[in-house]
């Protein structure tokens, strides 16, 4: 538990990092450049990061494995890897500039466009550098190439673009910021790695792990496309400036899903020893452990978002307000999402195909449900401002789902509660509401930026740490030295995980 606590602390810096960058740059694509520039811009990242998605292959998860297992330098086996995504990206990037109308469906392609499929090398170059880093337990790096140099460049960029062309200055921040964090990945990297002495490429090597983690490529798919299909599905129902006001709203609904990837460097290693070592109660308990710290995290934060939403969302831009619905939807589809992202950790070892199905399943139903919705709202006469939450419902229903289904796979499997739910978090909701209600009814909505959400959160967490947090809770917040040699050694035994798989 302290290894686990530690990991995500480590992360959850980054969060709150993050979060501070990508606000200006919100703030900015909706106040200068506005709706319909900002919606365009979104729909065109989403099919590039598809494609990187697909370049990297599955190496993002396998390469920790592939370094594992492998008897040559280390170094070579990173070029490996980088090699074979490249091969990969290039095949993306040729098909988006043939077909550059992939990534602008709803508006005409001119001026930079041609730029954006650069962007897909440096992803997935970006994601399996930084991978090869948090083998070695670097999660600094990750922090500073996510959460400082790729928002940080994106918003200045943009601002200084737009006194040149309003037209290109998102497209043309977005490829700064790509390009920025594959440097500030790639420094890192060769500084922990060193250059491949006497390097001869084995394609053959990594592109058999490249197989071999299909269903781990593929769990990574789904899991990034469930963010994604919703914003797809808008795309092609409705105008590129209700697209951007979906965008804004989903991109501060999703700052807080990062928690769950605070866990991931150091819950994937500890679930798979003790899986190796038989010890199946131990899994559940940290799964158990982990879910209950993200869902506690994730409402309190959703909370504290959603109440004073309209003035959240009115800071990018008062054409921005009409999303203030779609932002609450999108906040309570993270909390809702928690028990399956946890749940899917240690089901990748042990029921990696069945979870992948449910995954597909979960995807077919939220791109169903999201159309359906819109189409159904349409027929009833509902005006377009409701018609734009059908995906966000969706959204909700479908994350449900898989929620459901993947904590009671995994519970048959383990043969034990994995759930991390806990009525604390009623109370604790309840706290939040009766501080945040009536600061929304009687301030205005900049006191409720800087009042009322300090306030939300801290009523909730003072309900939550007095009712709810036993002492395995709190060793979240507890620092000690041994928590360093404690996550060294869970990275190092994760190699034997390979005989589970």
């Amino acid at each position: 538990m302290a290894a686990l606590a530690r990991g995500g602390r480590l992360n959850a810096f980054g969060f709150i990092l993050r979060l501070a960058a990508r606000l200006p740059f919100l703030f900015i694509a909706g106040r200068i450049y506005g709706a319909e520039a900002l919606g365009r811009f979104a729909y065109a990242v989403l099919t590039v990061e598809f494609a990187a998605q697909l370049s990297a292959l599955g190496l993002r998860r396998g390469l920790a494995q592939l370094l594992a297992n492998s008897e040559k330098d280390h170094a070579c086996v990173v070029a490996d890897s980088l090699l074979v995504a490249a091969l990969g990206s290039v095949v993306c990037m040729v098909v988006l500039g043939l077909f550059p109308q992939a990534m602008f469906p709803n508006s005409p392609v001119y001026g930079l466009d041609w730029l954006l499929p650069v962007t897909v090398l440096a992803i997935s170059w970006t994601d399996i550098a930084l991978a090869a880093l948090a083998y070695r337990n670097d999660v600094g790096a990750t922090v500073r190439a996510r959460s400082i140099v790729e928002p940080w460049t994106i918003s200045i960029v943009a601002f200084i673009w737009a006194y040149v062309s309003t037209r290109d200055g998102l497209i043309i921040a977005y490829v700064f910021s790509m390009v920025a964090a594959l440097i500030a990945a790639l420094i890192p990297l060769v500084k922990s790695y060193g250059l491949p002495r006497g390097w001869k490429p084995d394609l053959a090597g990594a592109w058999a792990t490249a197989r071999r983690n299909s269903p781990l490529a593929a769990a990574d798919a789904v899991e990034w496309a469930s963010r994604r299909v919703d914003l797809a599905v808008l795309g092609l129902f409705m105008s590129p400036a209700f697209v951007g006001i979906y965008y804004v709203a989903q991109q501060v609904a999703t700052l807080p899903a990062k928690l769950k990837t605070s866990f991931e460097p150091v819950l994937g290693p500890v679930i798979a020893r003790n899986i190796a070592e038989g010890d199946l109660k131990a899994v559940a308990k940290q799964v158990r452990q982990v879910s209950y710290w993200i869902i506690a995290a994730q409402a309190g934060i959703a909370l504290s978002l959603a109440i004073p939403g309209r003035a959240v969302m009115g800071l990018v831009g008062s054409g921005f307000t009409g999303g203030t619905a779609t932002l609450g939807f999108l906040l309570a589809a993270e909390v809702i999402a928690a028990t399956a992202v946890v749940s899917e950790a240690a089901l990748i070892y042990v029921e990696r195909h069945r979870n992948m199905l449910i995954s597909l399943v979960m995807l077919a139903l939220e791109a169903a449900l999201g159309a359906g919705l819109i189409i159904l709202m349409r027929k009833l006469g509902r005006p377009e401002p409701y018609q734009a939450t059908g995906p966000a419902i969706g959204l909700c229903l479908a994350l449900a789902f898989a929620s459901v289904a993947k904590s009671r796979l995994l519970y048959r499997v383990l043969g034990d509660r994995v759930s991390g739910w806990r009525w604390d978090i009623i109370w604790a909701t309840a706290a939040g509401l009766a501080v945040g209600i009536p600061l929304r009814l009687f301030l205005n909505e900049w006191l409720q930026l800087f009042i009322a959400i300090p306030l939300i959160l801290a009523a909730f967490g003072a309900v939550l740490w007095t009712k709810g947090f036993g002492p395995e809770d709190r060793e979240l917040f507890r620092m000690r030295k041994r928590d360093i040699e404690e996550l060294q050694e869970n990275q190092a035994k994760a190699q034997i995980a390979d005989d589970v798989i």
